[in-house]
């Protein structure tokens, strides 16, 4: 279990690997972002893209996947919202993407004596090492039983 106390700005931690699958892509952005070039290299050949991509948001998803499984037994990741989500680069079918994160900034909680909170630089990485999402994630985090 990580608590408030354990964080430090600077801190860096690499992780995940996410194989990004075609029918993946296909079903999430059919039920959540239905453009043609999310769903279909037909649809994608038609834009500035040339081929089919992964929605924004599915990208986003994938690396909360990979953020949810870098937890600790007991740990819970609570969200206190997102800054400065940025679409990078496209992302394909059969790309690898990982995860680089690095602690900007902690301060306790006013209102509960319990939580701090920190933010986070959330940076995802394609095979190539080139970034296609980049966001600041705002997060609650106990602090540690006295």
């Amino acid at each position: 279990m990580r608590y408030f106390e354990d964080l430090a700005v600077g801190q860096k931690h690499a992780y995940g690997e996410y194989v990004v699958d075609r029918e993946e892509m296909i079903r999430f952005a059919a039920a959540y972002d239905p453009q043609p070039f999310h769903l279909s290299d037909e649809g994608g050949a038609k834009t500035l893209f040339g081929r089919m991509v992964a929605s924004g948001w599915h990208t986003a998803a994938m690396s909360m996947r990979m953020n949810v499984a870098e937890l600790r037994d007991g740990e819970t990741l609570i969200a206190a919202g997102i800054e400065d989500m940025k679409f990078l680069r496209p992302v394909h079918a059969g790309d690898v993407l990982r995860c680089e994160a690095e602690i900007i900034d902690t301060r306790s909680s006013r209102s509960n004596t319990g939580v701090g909170f920190a933010r986070i630089k959330i940076v995802v990485f394609n095979q190539d090492n080139v970034p296609v999402l980049s966001y600041v994630g705002n997060q609650l985090h106990p602090r540690r039983p006295a």
